[in-house]
């Protein structure tokens, strides 16, 4: 999205081309009153027997519908708080991308951004970072 090119366009003509082949095949996007946008965190800690690396992912809901959503292996080996940390840090990376596609997209957006983690000590962490090392 911050640098598109003739690629990123030929890939979404083939997405239209599939789905206009397949009418019963698509996504659907509900539409509600809800105008929050929500992001899920969660991290599979040392998920890898092989190198003890940690999987992390987060889901984004717009309006409450999913929108983006990524599973990755983490580069390096982690605490189970870190890796938590980690994932939160994407997931707020997806959220600033999101609200910039809202200003691109000149949609207005003026609501809370909730982001969701299930780990208690990740988030005590975020509400006070300069506390921790």
């Amino acid at each position: 999205m911050h640098n598109p090119c003739q690629g990123h366009l030929d890939a979404v003509y083939r997405i239209l081309k599939y789905l206009m082949q397949a009418p019963d095949k698509g996504l659907f996007f509900k539409k509600l009153e809800d105008r929050t946008v929500k992001v899920f965190t969660y991290t599979d800690w040392t998920g890898s027997i092989y190198d003890r690396k940690s999987t992390s992912g987060y889901c984004t809901l717009v309006w409450g519908n999913l929108v983006t959503w990524r599973s990755k292996k983490q580069n390096v080996v982690a605490r189970s708080v870190e890796a938590e940390y980690r994932a939160m840090a994407h997931g707020v990376c997806e959220v600033i991308w999101v609200k910039r596609l809202f200003e691109k997209l000149d949609m207005k957006f003026d609501g809370p951004i909730q982001l969701y983690c299930d780990n208690q000590s990740a988030i005590s962490i975020a509400h006070n970072h300069v506390q921790h090392d």
